[in-house]
């Protein structure tokens, strides 16, 4: 089939990969496997923004949906419009079952259980930063004046941020202490 019959036709040419376009060869799996996660993850966020975008029109909310990718998860943040703190809810529990039901809607898709991250209007990522300065306060209280502090109970997203500020902080370390949901982070000092 030449160009011009590819063009009458309809029918659209198949992209070339630069490997082959250039004649580079490919430098080994890992680079795929480590692209291949890149793309599912993209692919979760586009599913995830699809999804919010039709529930925030059910709901008559507005709001600009923006999709990335932060480690091993996709991210969604949705911002801009007015009111979102309701669906925030108090302490994130609206967001917390709003981020399981996205979560769920990409397993729909995809047939894999998503990690998706949801945040609305900044609530998680404010939520992250005065989780970490309170990890660091907390230890550096601890080391200059000993023994050990509790802390509030927190979700285990709260407390990974919780320990890994106190491991920043030399002559302290954290452990977390209960049962769910009753458990906390505790500060020691270590000599």
């Amino acid at each position: 089939m030449t160009e011009s019959d590819v063009k009458e036709s309809g029918v659209a040419e198949p992209e070339v990969a630069e490997s082959e376009e250039t004649g580079a060869e490919d430098d080994g799996a890992e680079d795929d496997g480590a692209e291949d996660d890149g793309d599912r993850l993209f692919e979760e966020g586009e599913i995830a923004g699809d999804y919010l975008e039709q529930l925030l029109d059910v709901l008559d909310f507005d709001g600009d949906i923006d999709l990335d990718v932060d480690g091993d998860r996709a991210v969604v943040s949705i911002d801009g419009g007015d009111d979102l703190s309701k669906l925030v809810g108090r302490k994130g529990e609206v967001l917390d079952a709003l981020q399981e039901l996205t979560r769920l809607a990409v397993q729909q898709v995809t047939g894999d259980r998503s990690r998706l991250m949801l945040d609305i209007a900044r609530w998680r990522a404010d939520r992250r930063d005065r989780l970490a300065r309170l990890g660091t306060e907390v230890a550096e209280r601890v080391r200059d004046s000993g023994g050990r502090e509790a802390l509030d109970p927190m979700t285990p997203f709260e407390r990974k941020i919780v320990h890994d500020a106190v491991a920043a902080v030399d002559g302290v370390i954290s452990e977390s202490e209960g049962v769910e949901p009753k458990r906390k982070v505790v500060v020691i000092k270590v000599d």
